[in-house]
């Protein structure tokens, strides 16, 4: 998955690199004591951009599932239906030639496939399912625009500006409770603006996290905290590997992984291959009641 490719190279871009050159005997001697505590904050700024660049992989991710899910419902559901009514009809007409009961419980069987109980999201008409609402109903809920994603996978431009507004505003990135609380609710804005593919979105929340207050990463010094803190990171960088495993080991990130470069390009490759059988369905039923 490319989330674990973008994990691996954020990584390394976010390792410290060895120091060259020597220092003066007097430094040395100087700086000695708090060298260890040094090299132990340098390890917990590379885990932090490490787990950054983890979240920004699995996000991204995330949201090219969400859409190629909800996409490939938009524009092969139609298709599907067409092809379980097909093979309803044909049942039937086979069920009508032969007579066999083992033909009509077949028939039915079929007819049963293609009138289901209402769910959820019929009893709502598309405003909630079993994971509650919508995200275009609780867009005109909360009075925010309803824009459904026009691609599974956003614009190089949208991808470009999402990671630079996540590696800068990231939540985990604040030293004190406001600041945190700052970050999220700009990060959620930002996630948003992404899972919709708007450029022009992302550009002015760039320009408004550049013009807001930038607080300057203050670490603290003493060992004890600076593990407390490496222990937080590996307990979350273990989270998202659960949720990044899920993503992967699920449906539609099997079928993602059918096509890591081009996405949208499979949806119309299984919509080609929908019709064709669509046509052959059609030209069985109409040799069946000839």
């Amino acid at each position: 998955m490319a989330a674990g490719r973008e994990a691996s190279d954020g990584a390394s871009e976010g390792a410290p690199g060895g120091a060259s050159g020597g220092a003066p005997e007097g430094a040395a001697g100087q700086g000695s004591a708090a060298r260890p505590e040094d090299r132990l904050e340098k390890a917990v700024r590379a885990a932090e951009q490490a787990l950054i660049e983890y979240e920004i992989a699995v996000e991204t991710f995330r949201v090219e599932v969400e859409n190629f899910s909800r996409l490939h419902h938009q524009k092969l559901g139609p298709m599907y239906a067409r092809l379980d009514e097909l093979d309803a009809e044909i049942a039937e007409a086979l069920a009508a030639r032969s007579g066999d009961p083992e033909d009509r419980r077949k028939a039915d069987e079929a007819r049963a496939r293609v009138m289901p109980m209402p769910g959820v999201e019929e009893l709502f008409h598309g405003w909630m399912d079993g994971e509650g609402l919508y995200p275009e109903a609780a867009a005109m809920l909360t009075d925010q625009s309803v824009r459904p994603p026009q691609r599974v996978r956003p614009s190089d431009e949208a991808r470009k500006l999402y990671r630079e507004l996540v590696r800068k505003s990231h939540p985990d990135l604040a030293q004190d409770d406001g600041e945190r609380s700052r970050r999220e609710e700009f990060i959620t804005r930002v996630n948003a603006a992404y899972a919709r593919g708007d450029e022009p979105l992302l550009r002015e929340l760039s320009a408004e996290w550049a013009a807001g207050p930038v607080a300057e990463p203050q670490w603290p010094n003493k060992s004890e905290e600076l593990y407390a803190r490496l222990e937080w990171l590996a307990q979350r960088k273990e989270l998202l590997t659960v949720v990044a495993r899920e993503l992967e080991e699920g449906a539609i990130g099997a079928m993602l992984r059918m096509a890591p470069d081009d996405p949208d390009q499979l949806l119309d490759e299984i919509a080609e291959q929908l019709l064709a059988q669509v046509t052959e369905r059609e030209a069985e039923l109409a040799r069946l009641t000839a």
